[in-house]
């Protein structure tokens, strides 16, 4: 290190300034020094440890006096270790203060080490042992005086945790014999410090007198080259002016040569500027740029070309950002702010981006920004940019043209081949590859009569070019290969693209695939004849071979049979088990018609679960009534589908020609009219069409007609037929009922329009009539004053099927304002067994409701006891059929008995329907019947003769 001069001035001894200047250093030689020294006092307290675990052996604790030992022994060896460290150490890092902390972290733990056989290991008994032991310490602690001196604080690190412990455990636990020796440690510690300062101080001193001595060495080196550098300074100093001066006036010579040779420079180039300048304006005109300079502290702008790019004066854009920022797209704004801030923060050499901008028309036009910054303030901050601007508004269209056109290229649904001239291929989009399986890359630049896609137009090629040369097009259909041989029929167009010149440039070909039309068109023929789903002929297959017979009928003289099949039940299975069961179900139907009737000319489905066999020259009637009924034994086998085992019954039937009909039309009617008849005598037979049926099915198509006219014209009238209690007494009941006014048949029996209207879904709103007109009379009845009776309403499976039934009663009771206790719904036994689950739900909401509830005509049908425990019910009726045998035999009288029994039984009511004598009536009250009703209490009267019934009931006691 050299030292400065000034360090040695009069306003500083210089002792002090080498004591301040070399402090670091003198801490390293000191540390330096207890290294040196520390190798002799380790030494001696290894010889001062052994020579006291020798003293202090004993068999008793020779487990800690060799714990202690080894300590010792592993401290010295560590010490050891430290010092040869220290030596191979580079000067730099001896400098660092861990070694330093490290000697004394050492030095402590060693005196501790020996403090601790003095306390833990010497007996307290022993007066030579601890002598020799106290003067092993005493002499280590003298030891260090001497050579931790360089360093007090080393020396008190070791010389403290040595003999300090110790002399408190002789004062705090010792005999009056051992706080002597803790007496003549104290002295000890404070002799040996004394010491180690003396040593200390003389240490010190040479220290600092060594120092002294190096620097002022040092200082008089430096002076010496100093002196002798200036004197060389000085001497070129003086050369170099000579030569300046010399240099000056060839300056000044040159200068004026140049000054002139600049002006004429000067001259010419403000001539050429001038010219420059006029050009660039004409250049910028010309390409329609528009130049810009923007001052980005001001926000000032110098535009060019505004009215040409935005249709603005250029008095009025004077400024960028609150100007020309606000008619920015909003969409490009985001885009715009990104390359401006790149640019401005120096990640990008140039500004260039494209963007809309509103035009003063109120268009937007696309342009195109570019631009540097020219200018930055001291901080590097842009000051200034300058830039142009041009209008790409066209070239944007063109490249949104180019890029439709690029996509409908390659998103065309056909093959597009471009070829050049000479038919080579030189694009192809990505439906040719799906087309051919040819890979795009392995065809480009192939000719086109190379191809081995191009099989059939090689052999037509001649044809194909010849036409292109006289026409400029040829289209056609050919017959191509795929990759993997397959054939397939292609219909290709070419177009010839000719030049500005007229000569051809390009050659653009079109080709479809026509599979998919040609399996198309075979599958459209195939379904124009034949049903889909079982493969039998439609139902226009059907009528053309119904015609060629009937032409076969007429010119031969033969006879024809029609056969129509419907499937019973069918819509049930469909709606309960799925379309997919009912469509499985209809294939395994077609294949038993297609096994059960080989003599069959035609088999067609016509619909649903409708078919119809067509037979050509039948053998007579009892042939045919044969074959149709081996066909219901074929049908009605069981069949699985899917885990469903069903058995299927079928409706059939016949009509022949010329027979029954001389027309096709006719047949198909006589056979479809066959047909419904045997599904209204219950399904499971055929039937073949007879005069008397067609009058029959007339006559109930006119009924069905008149009815509806009934419904609509409000033709419809409610009869009531009251219930008398037998335990009151009283008329407290009484059943609504339909009549059939007609204004010319006259009253028409409910029998004969009430299975009509349940065929035909009339009897929904039948029912619904009779529900309204039933609970508003009853009201009606409690306005007059008379008490209030229940009135019975009977249901339909029809209105139930619904699901609408319980909203239905809800809403005509709401209307209405009657009471619901005193409405009463009826179903006959019989319709308890279809869908059971939803009528028990169904009659328990109407329970919720607070309706009454009865099963009518009970005995006639086969209801379980169980559903019968299930459904919430309140009444049951007796069938009549019951009632009028109840004096000519014991069984009618028996199953009555236990009806009412098995009623009273399960808490219900009892009521007994077509009572007409009074034997009958004498035996219900005998068995505790509740109700009953009949012709002997009363016939079905109307509204008004039952409320005078009802009052001289009333009056009678």
């Amino acid at each position: 290190m050299t030292l400065s001069p000034d360090l040695f001035g009069p306003s500083a001894a210089p002792a002090q300034v080498i004591r301040k200047y070399y402090a670091t250093e003198m801490a390293v030689e000191r540390t330096r020094l207890l290294y040196q020294g520390s190798l002799l006092p380790t030494l001696l307290m290894l010889v001062n440890g052994l020579v006291c675990a020798w003293l202090l052996w004993n068999p008793k604790q020779y487990l800690l006096d060799s714990i202690w030992l080894v300590w010792l022994l592993a401290l010295v060896a560590l010490r050891v270790i430290q010092v040869a460290a220290f030596d191979s150490a580079m000067p730099s890092r001896q400098a660092q203060p861990i070694w330093r902390r490290m000697f004394l972290l050492g030095s402590a733990i060693s005196g501790l080490t020996l403090a601790t056989a003095a306390i833990a290991l010497v007996p307290a008994d022993s007066f030579m042992q601890q002598a020799w032991v106290f003067g092993l310490i005493g002499a280590a602690t003298l030891s260090a005086s001497v050579a931790y001196a360089v360093s007090l604080p080393a020396f008190l690190s070791f010389a403290v945790p040595c003999l300090v412990p110790v002399i408190l455990s002789l004062f705090w636990n010792g005999t009056a014999q051992q706080q002597g020796w803790g007496v003549l440690g104290l002295i000890l510690l404070g002799s040996l410090s004394l010491v180690a300062w003396q040593v200390n101080r003389l240490i010190q001193r040479g220290l600092l007198r060594r120092f002294q001595n190096h620097a002022l060495i040092e200082h008089l080196q430096q002076a010496q080259q100093r002196s002798e550098q200036l004197n060389q300074d000085l001497v070129r100093e003086v050369e170099q002016r000579r030569q300046v001066e010399q240099e000056l006036r060839e300056a000044q010579i040159g200068l004026q040569d140049r000054v002139a040779q600049r002006s004429q420079e000067l001259d010419a180039a403000s001539l050429a500027l001038n010219k420059s300048e006029a050009r660039l304006a004409m250049a910028l005109q010309a390409s329609e740029l528009g130049l810009w300079d923007w001052n980005l502290q001001t926000d000032e702008v110098h535009h060019t070309q505004l009215k040409e790019l935005f249709g603005l004066e250029p008095e009025y854009v004077t400024a960028m950002l609150s100007h020309l920022k606000p008619r920015l797209h909003p969409d490009d704004l985001p885009l715009l702010k990104r390359a401006l801030v790149e640019h401005l923060k120096g990640r990008s050499e140039d500004y260039q981006v494209e963007y809309r901008v509103r035009h003063g028309d109120g268009h937007w036009v696309w342009i195109e920004d570019r631009g540097r910054a020219v200018e930055r303030a001291p901080n590097g901050r842009v000051t200034r940019m300058l830039g142009t601007r041009r209008d790409i508004s066209a070239d944007k269209a063109l490249e949104e043209q180019q890029r439709l056109a690029s996509t409908v290229f390659e998103a065309a649904s056909e093959g597009i081949v471009i070829l050049d001239p000479n038919y080579a291929l030189i694009a192809v989009n990505q439906a040719f590859s799906r087309v051919t399986g040819f890979e795009i890359e392995d065809m480009l630049g192939r000719n086109v009569v190379e191809l081995p896609s191009s099989r059939d137009a090689r052999r037509h090629f001649p044809v194909i070019r010849q036409a292109l040369l006289s026409h400029g097009t040829w289209q056609g259909e050919l017959v191509e290969t795929r990759k993997n041989g397959e054939l397939y029929p292609q219909w290709l167009q070419l177009n010839v693209v000719r030049d500005a010149r007229g000569h051809v440039s390009h050659i653009v070909g079109f080709f479809a695939d026509l599979s998919a039309r040609r399996e198309s068109e075979e599958r459209m023929r195939y379904l124009t004849h034949y049903d889909e789903l079982t493969g039998l002929a439609n139902r226009s297959l059907f009528r053309e071979r119904l015609r060629e017979a009937h032409q076969r009928v007429r010119q031969g003289g033969r006879s024809l049979a029609l056969l129509h099949i419907n499937l019973d039940r069918f819509k049930l299975l469909n709606d309960s088990l799925g379309h997919e069961v009912a469509d499985q179900l209809l294939q395994k139907m077609s294949r038993r018609l297609i096994n059960a009737l080989p003599e069959a000319d035609t088999i067609a489905r016509l619909s649903g679960d409708e078919f119809a066999v067509l037979f050509d020259a039948y053998g007579n009637l009892s042939s045919l009534a044969r074959v149709a009924t081996r066909l219901l034994a074929k049908l009605r086998v069981p069949v699985t589908v899917e885990g469903h085992e069903l058995v299927v019954s079928a409706s059939m039937g016949v009509s022949l020609l010329p027979d029954n009909a001389r027309e096709i039309s006719a047949l198909v009617s006589q056979s479809n009219m066959a047909m419904q008849h045997a599904k209204h005598l219950g399904g499971n037979n055929f039937q073949f069409y007879t005069d008397s049926l067609q009058a029959s099915t007339l006559e109930r198509l006119q009924l069905e007609n008149h009815l509806r006219k009934a419904i609509d014209e409000r033709q419809l009238t409610v009869f009531y037929q009251p219930k008398l209690c037998l335990v009151t007494g009283k008329l407290n009941a009484a059943e609504a009922l339909i009549r059939w006014e007609h204004p010319q048949w006259g009253m028409v029996p409910p029998g004969d329009f009430i299975g009509l209207a349940e065929e035909t879904g009339l009897i929904v709103p039948l029912g619904e009539f009779v529900l309204r007109q039933a609970c508003w009379q009853a009201c009606e009845w409690q306005r007059q004053g008379l008490a209030p009776i229940r009135v019975s309403v009977n249901l339909s499976v029809h209105q139930l099927r619904q699901g609408k039934l319980v909203s239905l009663v809800r809403q005509v009771l709401e209307e209405t304002g009657l009471d619901p206790q005193y409405l009463e719904l009826e179903l006959t036994e019989s319709q308890l067994l279809d869908s059971v689950e939803h009528i028990i739900a169904t009659f328990q909401q109407l329970r919720d409701l607070g309706v009454k509830l009865a099963i009518d005509d009970f005995g006639t049908g086969y209801s379980s006891l169980s559903y019968l425990k299930r459904i919430p019910v309140d009444y049951v009726k007796i069938d009549q059929t019951f009632i009028r045998g109840l004096g000519q035999g014991r069984e009618d009288a028996a199953i009555t008995r236990a009806i009412i029994a098995m009623a009273h039984g399960l808490a219900l009511k009892v009521v007994a329907e077509g009572v007409e004598d009074q034997q009958q009536l004498d035996f219900l009250r005998a068995e505790c019947c509740d109700e009953v009703q009949g012709y002997l209490i009363s016939r079905p009267m109307e509204a008004h003769g039952l409320a005078e019934l009802l009052r001289k009931n009333a009056d009678f006691p």
